[in-house]
C-alpha cells in the first residue's frame, strides 16, 4: 500500500523539533568582535535577506565568545537538517503551502463544532450515548453508562478529527493515503491494521447489496476521478463520502472514515463541514440503502446538500 503519510508526519515532527531548537538558541548568527574606547564588545552578525544586521551580545569574555561560536555551529547544523527534511518531504509529494484565510476560518469553524460532529457521527453508528457523555469522553473525563467499545469508538473519532484538523494535514491532498490513515485511527483497538484495504467479503445489514472486493488501484482511480470532476466542492465532498461508504474499502468503520475523509477535502477548500445531523439519521439511512441498491435518483445527494453541509 502506497501510504506516505506516516513518513511525512515523522519528517514534519522532526522539522518542528528543529525549528523549536533553533528558536531556543539564545543567539543566532556569527560572533563579531568590535573595539571601542580600548574595550572589546561582542556582537552577533546575521544576514536577513540582502541586509546584514548586528545585535549586541555583551562585553567580551572568552566564555561568551565560545558560547556564540557553539550557537553559530549548532544553528548551521540545524538549518542543514531543515533543508534535508524539506528535500525529503518534497520527494514524498508534500508541499508546505500556506493556508488561505478562508481555510484557516474553516479550521476554526470545524474545531468549534467538533463535539457536535462527533456526537452526530456516534448516533449514525448506533452508539448509545448522549451529548454530555460525548463531551466527557472528548475532555478525558470519566463517563458511566456506556460500553468500553462505544467509548473507544468516540475516542477514535476524536483522534481522527484532530488528525484532519492539523494545519499540515489539511494542506496535504485528499488522497487514498489520507483515507487509509483516517480508517486506521477510526478502527484503533478493533483491528490490527484498520487502515488496510479489505481482503474478506462483507454484507450490508438491511440491504441485499453485496459490495465487491475492493482493488487498491481502482479505489485510487475512482477517488481521483471524483476530485478531478468539474463540479462544486460540496458535491465532490458528498461524492467522496458516498463512494467510500458504498465501496466498503475497509473491514469496518467505513461510514466513519468516509465522513471524516470528505471533511478533509471540504475543509481544505474552505467549504464548511459535512455531517449527518442526529435528527436526520433515520432518513439518511433509508436513502443510503436505496443508494447502495442503485435505486437512488439523486435524492441522497440533494438531501446531503440541504441537510448535511454546514457553512460559516
Amino acid at each position: 500500500m502506497n501510504n506516505n503519510y506516516s513518513s511525512i508526519q515523522n519528517l514534519l515532527h522532526q522539522k518542528a523539533d528543529c525549528q523549536a531548537r533553533l528558536n531556543l538558541l539564545p543567539y543566532d548568527g556569527n560572533p563579531e568582535i568590535k573595539e571601542r574606547d580600548g574595550r572589546k564588545y561582542l556582537y552577533v552578525r546575521k544576514r536577513v535577506g540582502s541586509r546584514l544586521s548586528s545585535t549586541y551580545a555583551g562585553i567580551y569574555s572568552d566564555e561568551l565568545y565560545q558560547l556564540l561560536v557553539r550557537n553559530a555551529r549548532e544553528a548551521r547544523e540545524i538549518r542543514r537538517n531543515i533543508r534535508r527534511l524539506d528535500k525529503e518531504l518534497a520527494l514524498l509529494g508534500y508541499s508546505d503551502r500556506g493556508l488561505t484565510p478562508k481555510v484557516q476560518l474553516n479550521l476554526d469553524f470545524a474545531r468549534i463544532n467538533i463535539k457536535s460532529s462527533i456526537f452526530d457521527q456516534a448516533i449514525l453508528e448506533g452508539v448509545a450515548t448522549s451529548f454530555s457523555q460525548v463531551e466527557d469522553i472528548i475532555e478525558d473525563n470519566t463517563v458511566s453508562g456506556m460500553t468500553a467499545s462505544d467509548v473507544q469508538k468516540i475516542l477514535n473519532l476524536k483522534h481522527a478529527w484532530e488528525f484532519i484538523l492539523d494545519k499540515d494535514v489539511i494542506a496535504y491532498p485528499s488522497d487514498y493515503s489520507i483515507l487509509c490513515h483516517i480508517a486506521k485511527l477510526v478502527n484503533e483497538g478493533f483491528f490490527q491494521d484498520g487502515g488496510r484495504i479489505r481482503g474478506v467479503p462483507v454484507t450490508i445489514g438491511g440491504s441485499n447489496y453485496i459490495p465487491p472486493m475492493p482493488i487498491e488501484s481502482v479505489v485510487k482511480e475512482n477517488i481521483q476521478a471524483i476530485l478531478q470532476a468539474d463540479i462544486p466542492s460540496d458535491e465532490k465532498a458528498i461524492k467522496l463520502c458516498l463512494y467510500c461508504m458504498k465501496a466498503q474499502i475497509f473491514n469496518d468503520g467505513n461510514k466513519r472514515a468516509a465522513i471524516i475523509f470528505a471533511n478533509h477535502y471540504l475543509i481544505s477548500q474552505g467549504g464548511g463541514i459535512i455531517i449527518v445531523p442526529e435528527k436526520n439519521v433515520p432518513q439518511f439511512k433509508t436513502l443510503l440503502i436505496a443508494y447502495y441498491e442503485d435505486r437512488d435518483k439523486g435524492e441522497i445527494t440533494e438531501f446531503m446538500k440541504k441537510q448535511c453541509i454546514k457553512t460559516f
